[in-house]
């Protein structure tokens, strides 16, 4: 990681999804840097200002400060909670695999 955060440009490359944790919807948002790395994501639940709305929102802005402070999608997703057959438990979790995988390029 790096001392200095690497802002997004004003224009970039994003993609909008939506998903399913644990029986409720979430939308879910990964705009990337030029070179394509994952930069920044936003994360909201279809219970707006509900408590699962409100984690899933924190995490995102966490996650991406450290993405753009260096930190790699990997090492975040690899720290998430999983259950005992390695799946991600929540919805940033998930958003990450997904990004991972090349299922949210």
């Amino acid at each position: 990681m790096t001392n200095r955060r690497e802002r997004l440009p004003n224009r970039r490359a994003s993609e909008t999804f939506d998903l399913e944790v644990a029986g409720l919807t979430y939308t879910a948002t990964i705009s990337r840097f030029d070179d394509g790395r994952p930069g920044e994501v936003f994360i909201t639940s279809n219970k707006t200002g509900s408590a699962a709305d409100t984690a899933a929102r924190d995490a995102a802005i966490v996650a991406s400060i450290a993405m753009q402070y260096g930190a790699p999608v990997d090492v975040i997703r690899r720290a998430l909670c999983r259950d005992s057959s390695g799946r991600a438990n929540g919805p940033l979790g998930v958003v990450l695999d997904l990004v991972a995988e090349g299922g949210a390029s």
